[in-house]
């Protein structure tokens, strides 16, 4: 029974923290050396797809998408805000969504007139000042330019101030 004390090996502290630091050396390195190949083998395929995806195919897909859209501008308009003395000049375009309405919206471009005065003018200089309020008023308009044009697909796809000076 002394002999198998004997082989009965005691570390100590310090032979103990030894041991765990070359441990995690080894953990350490292996970890980084797996997310360097994991990395690099990710943006290799990354950028094998995303070659196959462009050129030609993409360029036809742009210009078929600018082909059926057409902007038709407005004549300016002067408006009287609903603060007393405040004017603003405003001109407007739309984002036709399909080429072939160009007809239809520019026989009801009474109407939208109408539709932009009455909505404008309602508005105080503070509301349509801020980006947010420019922001809600282009979506008031398109949402009540489409409703004017009464079909079932929206007409308008977007809308640009080219001018906008408040006084």
């Amino acid at each position: 029974m002394a002999e198998e004390k004997d082989d009965i090996q005691v570390d100590t502290p310090e032979e103990k923290v030894t041991r765990k630091k070359g441990g995690n050396k080894k953990l350490l390195i292996i970890i980084v050396a797996a997310s360097i190949v994991l990395g690099a083998g990710g943006f290799a395929g990354y950028k094998l797809l995303a070659s196959k995806g462009s050129g030609e195919h993409t360029a036809e897909k742009k210009d078929e998408s600018h082909a059926k859209t057409t902007i038709l501008a407005l004549d300016p308009f002067v408006l009287n805000l609903a603060d007393h003395g405040r004017y603003l000049k405003v001109t407007v375009q739309f984002e036709l969504s399909d080429k072939t309405l160009e007809e239809t919206v520019k026989d009801r471009t009474p109407q939208l007139r109408d539709t932009i005065i009455t909505l404008v003018s309602s508005k105080s200089l503070s509301s349509i000042a801020s980006p947010e309020g420019k922001f809600q008023l282009k979506d008031e308009i398109l949402f009540r330019a489409n409703q004017v044009m009464g079909m079932e697909k929206e007409i308008f796809k977007n809308l640009y101030f080219t001018e906008f000076v408040m006084q």
